[in-house]
């Protein structure tokens, strides 16, 4: 049998990556500025964390334009979804194994 931690996203072992997904799990969609702001980000550290989760296939992102201005938002995938829920067993695995 693998070890629990073997179960651990290594991409969502990252803070900000992990809540990001937190996030999105609550979320059908999350806006830029909404996301930046409850998370209390920068513009370029949350840009630099959705596009490792983009490239991970966790997060899909959608851009658009709303009047004259560009509005981007963000949806968990399936895959996001899936690795975001065996992480969080994961670590209550550990946690679960740590009391006993």
């Amino acid at each position: 049998m693998k070890p629990i931690i073997d179960n651990l996203s290594k991409t969502l072992e990252n803070r900000v990556r992990l809540a990001i997904m937190a996030v999105l799990m609550v979320n059908e969609t999350m806006d830029f500025n909404a996301l930046k702001d409850l998370l209390e980000l920068t513009d370029g550290n949350l840009a630099t964390h959705i596009a490792l989760l983009e490239r991970e296939g966790y997060v899909k992102v959608q851009k658009r334009f709303v009047g004259k201005k560009p509005r981007t938002s963000y949806t968990a995938t399936g895959t996001g979804r899936s690795a975001f829920r065996e992480h969080v067993d994961a670590l209550e695995q550990l946690i679960r194994a740590g009391r006993g």
